[in-house]
């Protein structure tokens, strides 16, 4: 397999641009025995990371950027039979506790699932942030899927990653694209969430 994991790390990070950017995830955690993924940008440095350690399918993960700076919290709940995560933003190692930044539900219940997934996403649940919505589409049992917003516009899009020769690189190593002026570490809260409720995490 070609090699997808460099050995450094960003010094600086900014959560968005005015290009379209191009990550790298591997579904790996940095973390010996651990369970996770870690996201490197198109220079090969480490920018997100997500570590459960030695738990799958956790009920509280954290996104975390290089040096283990927590981003995101996510939490899951159980809305009647529908599957539910809360993310919870951190801003300098705080908890913003008041209310969660975001909600995404599956559209699939807890005892049956679809071929055509999607869950809808609220963005805004705190009370100092615009209310505005996404959705992540995507095929069940399939790692790839877009997120638009709620005028249809694509947002991001997760597809598996290929050398330059056009081999797949592996079940475990995808391209994230993510278009101009979205929050890269809220896109990838979202791809984070989307992977725990497809049980990839």
């Amino acid at each position: 397999m070609a090699k997808i994991h460099p050995q450094t790390s960003v010094k600086g990070s900014d959560h968005s641009t005015s290009e379209r950017e191009t990550f790298t995830i591997w579904m790996k955690s940095l973390v010996f025995h651990g369970n996770g993924c870690t996201v490197f940008n198109s220079k090969g440095e480490v920018v997100f990371r997500v570590d459960n350690y030695q738990t799958r399918r956790s009920s509280e993960v954290f996104l975390m950027d290089f040096n283990g700076e927590v981003l995101f919290s996510m939490k899951r709940k159980i809305l009647r039979i529908f599957e539910s995560w809360e993310g919870y933003k951190w801003i300098d190692s705080k908890l913003n506790k008041e209310r969660s930044w975001f909600q995404v539900r599956s559209n699939c219940s807890i005892f049956r699932r679809r071929k055509h997934k999607t869950c809808h996403v609220s963005l805004g649940c705190d009370k100092n942030t615009p209310r505005s919505s996404y959705q992540i589409t995507g095929l069940e049992g399939k790692s790839t899927f877009k997120i638009i917003d709620n005028a249809g516009h694509l947002v991001a899009q997760v597809i598996k990653k290929q050398s330059l020769s056009g081999v797949p690189l592996g079940d475990d190593v995808f391209t994230l694209i993510v278009e101009p002026q979205m929050d890269h570490s809220l896109v990838m809260a979202l791809v984070t969430v989307h992977g725990l409720i497809n049980q990839k995490l």
